[in-house]
């Protein structure tokens, strides 16, 4: 059954900063990542692994998907974030720097063996060179391993690659697609890559439509600022709702039983286009239920 809960937005909080991870309890984010990784200095990865834990221990998170990014199981950290979080009552855990199908399938037997419960998946950051030419085998694990989502980190791509991250992002953009297909193709979530541009609300406006358009779940952020225009741009407008009323009501009226196609408001209709209204009544619902 698909998930109808919005993700609209993943804010990045340091688990080394107890302050921020206290106050995303209050934060309007769909989801929640706390961060062992990028946000964590080496000296202060033990002490923010243990933080980490007792703040999702402790709970009072509400209605936010708890994610945690973990470091590589290749670090000196990252077998112990795997053994520490077995008992955190956490939806997903985040890896970075996945490579290929092998990591993956790594990952999703070291969370077995460390004691996972079934139904806490696998992430994983697309953020390599060899990720994005890996990405149909990467995402066709999710048929034998624990992986059910995608989060690009185009922060990583652009440093190993050379390729700029411009406004617009148009370098990217066949990285975009494909990571999206592939995620598509077998069940995943995918989440668009930081906005790094913290006070830039135009471009931070502008990746999130592209990413909207460009078929995503939603978007990982790094500052509360940006919840606002992450949130109202994957969220249905009043347009996307009326139309997606209009459809399902024309389909379910007794005129129109057994039609496969319908015209309406002058454009022709298919069920695939009801199922898509279907999609985004929930989704509306789901947020107003929040």
């Amino acid at each position: 059954m698909t998930d109808a809960r919005p993700l609209r937005s993943l804010l990045y909080m340091p688990a080394s900063n107890a302050r921020a991870m206290a106050k995303a309890r209050s934060l309007d984010c769909d989801a929640v990542c706390l961060d062992l990784e990028d946000a964590v200095a080496p000296e202060a990865k033990a002490e923010a692994r243990a933080a980490l834990v007792a703040e999702v221990q402790a709970g009072g998170f509400g209605h936010r998907r708890l994610i945690a990014r973990i470091n590589g199981l290749s670090t000196p950290w990252g077998h112990d974030d795997l053994a520490a979080l077995a008992q955190a009552p956490v939806e997903a855990v985040l890896a970075p720097k996945v490579d290929d199908s092998a990591n993956v399938q790594a990952l999703s037997a070291g969370m077995d063996a460390a004691g996972f419960a079934p139904d806490v998946k696998l992430w994983v950051m697309v953020e390599t060179p060899r990720a994005v030419l890996a990405l149909e085998r990467i995402a066709d694990c999710a048929r034998v391993t624990r992986l059910a989502g995608f989060v690009l980190g185009l922060n990583d791509l652009a440093k190993d690659s050379g390729i700029a991250q411009l406004p617009g992002r148009i370098a990217f953009l066949p990285v975009l697609t494909m990571a999206v297909l592939a995620a598509r193709a077998n069940g995943l979530v995918i989440l668009d890559g930081v906005c790094n541009a913290i006070e830039d609300t135009a471009r931070l406006e502008a990746e999130c439509v592209q990413a909207r358009e460009s078929g995503f779940d939603g978007k990982t952020l790094i500052h509360p600022a940006q919840l606002a225009t992450c949130n109202r741009v994957f969220a249905p407008s009043e347009a996307d709702i009326a139309e997606a009323e209009s459809i399902v009501a024309a389909f379910a009226d007794p005129a129109n039983v057994g039609k496969g196609a319908l015209r309406l408001n002058g454009k022709m209709v298919e069920l695939l286009h009801l199922a898509q209204a279907e999609k985004v009544l929930a989704t509306a619902a789901a947020i107003a239920a929040r």
